[in-house]
């Protein structure tokens, strides 16, 4: 968040990009029933967040938005661990990255962001994943379908990210 916003400014693009993550990751859910969750591109959000507006923003509106999703999408039962896991996404990125695509169309720093916090994600999902099961041998079985959600979401970020520079307010 730039020091020229004021909180309200701050709170609006907070909510604004916490019911984008959950839009996003409503949008496009393929469940896996294997762990009884879903594979969606709600991170593309998380990173846009996080990328522009720092750590704060992007854990508020990934821990909120996703779990926002999981309450609507009937995933209850992921509701607490998204809103931890996705907010730990969130800081991880923009503690990362934040401000790494000030005057440049993309960074490696944003890139190595997005794959840490890809990464932070697909750990907390299995950590998750064998509390919720009793079993890490199922938790195992998200492991790719997390690693390809983070991908995706990292490369649709990256494209993303490079359109919006050309917006005034993401500059």
């Amino acid at each position: 968040m730039t020091k020229s916003m004021t909180t309200l400014q701050r709170i609006v693009v907070i909510a604004l990009f916490a019911a984008l993550t959950a839009v996003a990751t409503m949008c496009i859910s393929i469940p896996i029933p294997a762990t009884n969750g879903y594979i969606n591109i709600g991170d593309t959000i998380v990173f846009i967040s996080a990328l522009f507006f720092g750590p704060i923003a992007g854990a508020l509106s990934g821990g909120i938005g996703s779990m926002l999703a999981d309450l609507l999408l009937g995933y209850a039962h992921w509701a607490p661990f998204s809103l931890l896991i996705k907010a730990a996404e969130g800081a991880v990125c923009g503690l990362i990255a934040y401000k790494a695509l000030k005057g440049k169309k993309y960074s490696w720093r944003a890139i190595v962001g997005m794959i840490v916090a890809g990464l932070v994600m697909v750990l907390g999902y299995f950590i998750g994943g064998t509390i919720l099961k009793g079993s890490w041998e199922v938790a195992l079985t998200s492991v790719p379908s997390n690693l390809i959600q983070g991908g995706v979401s990292a490369g649709l970020a990256l494209v993303l990210s490079v359109l919006l520079k050309q917006v005034k307010y993401f500059r």
